[in-house]
Parts: C-alpha cells; structure tokens; sequence
C-alpha cells in the first residue's frame, strides 16, 4: 500500500485485516442490503458516457462497476485500503468484462490522485471514518476537475438508523457498549448535516446539498440468514464474551431478528444522505 496517513493507521490495519475480511466474506449481503439506495445514488451522480470518475472507499466494487456501465468511454478508478476486497473487485470487474475500470489500494487522505483528473468523484458509505477530514476531502477537491462533482451517500445520524442500537444491544449481554463518537471517524461521522457543509466548505467545495433518501435495509431472507450475517458483523463483540453470555447474545439477537422478518424478509428502517458539492473555484488548493 502506500503511504498512510497516521490518523488513518488503525482504520488502515482494520480494513487491510479483520473488517475486510468479514466485508469480503459478506461482499454480496451488504449490496443487498442497501440495494434500495444504489438507483437514486447512481442517478443524482449523473455519470456522463466519457466521464472520469474516482470511487472512494470502493470495497468489493459494485459501485465502481455500475459506473464503469454508465461510462463505457471513459474511466473509473477504485479506491480503498483492503487488499481482500480490491482482488474481488478485480476479479468480478473482469468476469463481468469491465476494461474501463482500474482499481488502486491507497488512503485517499494523502493518495497522489492526480491534478484535476476527474469530473465525479462518488463514494456508498466509504468516506465516514478518515482521520482527518478536512485533509481528505482537500485532498479529493484536489483531484477533480473545474465544476466537477462530489457525490457521497453516507448514513444519516444514528436516531434515524435504528438498526444499529438494536444489533449492538442484542449482543451486549450486560455490557455499556459506547456508542460510535458522532464526529466520527465512526459510521454516522457525516450524519449531521451542519458538520457536513462545515468540513466540506473547508475543503474546497460550494455549499453541498444534501437530500434524504429512507428505504429499509434487509437482512437476509429469513431469521436464520439475517442471524448468520448480522453475527460475522458483531464478530468482535462476541468474540469477547465467555459461552454462556455469547448463547444468551445469539438468543437474544434471534429474537430481535424475528421481530423484523415480514413478506420482505428481515429489514430495519433507514436513513441516508446523498450529499452533492461542486468544487469551488479554489478547491483544493
């Protein structure tokens, strides 16, 4: 990998080892999962037939593919710090004869992405846990060109996410588990939409604009599916507890699970922002 920023270093180890294994291990669970949001994400992206574009924080590359298609005389690069994702990407953007896409394993904090080099640069949930960032998002205005777009889909703050309380309370057995800080670097980093126009304005955009897109999230088509992947995601919270506290957690998660199964399978209610900023005439310099 190349240089990493050192407020990214333990994000870095995170996605490089333990939670880009589980992420690649349940690549195709959690696009179905947010299937839901990729139209209206994709859409308010607008990708032209010969844009340039760069997807930040690319994972197992769905999103990356799906702008490839949308692009077929222009390019896509891929960004992430997950050696395990970036080769399954590789290799279904290959199945899938996708020659437009390049995918590179780097931290977009600090990452050479060229001057100016592309007219979008998009990112699903991949751009809530940089270190620094007002660095980051300087450092990506840095690489668009003139009037080119930012285009994040990013989680709304955790009241409107209720499925994260629920899983973390099913495993806690007892244990007052902290909640991730909500300025991040944490899932709902940018689900307040003051915090996002103050760092992106600070990093070289316009004021962004920022619309509300609520669809359920799903699960797994019955209790025991959900339960499957929902305990690879909590993988380190169980991990801590002794046999009998982490049956209890099982239990207590099934439990939770079916209280969502309907016609749908399991879903939960959820909330996310598509954030869209143009760089400004002086973004980042």
């Amino acid at each position: 990998m190349t240089h990493v920023h050192p407020s990214n270093a333990d994000a870095a180890a995170g996605w490089d080892g333990p939670s880009g294994d589980i992420w690649t291990d349940n690549a195709d669970r959690f696009d179905a999962g947010v299937a839901r949001y990729l139209r209206p994400f994709l859409d308010a992206a607008t990708i032209e037939p010969d844009a340039h574009v760069l997807d930040v924080g690319c994972g197992n590359g769905l999103v990356t593919r799906e702008v490839a298609r949308r692009a077929p005389r222009g390019e896509v690069t891929g960004v992430d710090l997950s050696t395990r994702m970036l080769d399954l990407a590789r290799r279904r953007a290959a199945q899938e004869g996708l020659a437009n896409i390049r995918f590179l394993q780097a931290d977009a904090q600090v990452a050479d992405l060229g001057e100016a080099r592309y007219n979008r640069i998009v990112s699903r949930n991949g751009v809530m846990f940089f270190g620094d960032p007002v660095a980051a998002f300087t450092n990506l205005a840095r690489s668009l060109a003139p009037g080119g777009r930012l285009v994040l889909l990013v989680w709304q703050e955790m009241a409107d996410n209720p499925w994260f309380s629920a899983f973390r309370d099913a495993v806690a057995v007892g244990r007052d588990l902290p909640a991730p800080p909500p300025d991040g670097p944490g899932p709902f980093a940018l689900g307040d939409p003051d915090r996002v126009r103050t760092l992106l304005t600070a990093a070289g955009f316009d004021a962004p604009e920022l619309r509300s897109v609520r669809e359920p999230t799903y699960y797994g088509p019955d209790v025991d599916a959900a339960h499957d992947y929902i305990s690879a995601m909590q993988h380190g919270l169980l991990s801590e507890l002794d046999e009998a506290a982490r049956a209890e957690a099982h239990a207590t998660l099934r439990a939770e699970l079916q209280e969502h199964l309907g016609p749908d399978g399991v879903t939960y209610p959820s909330a996310m922002w598509i954030v869209t900023a143009r760089r400004s005439a002086a973004g980042g310099r």
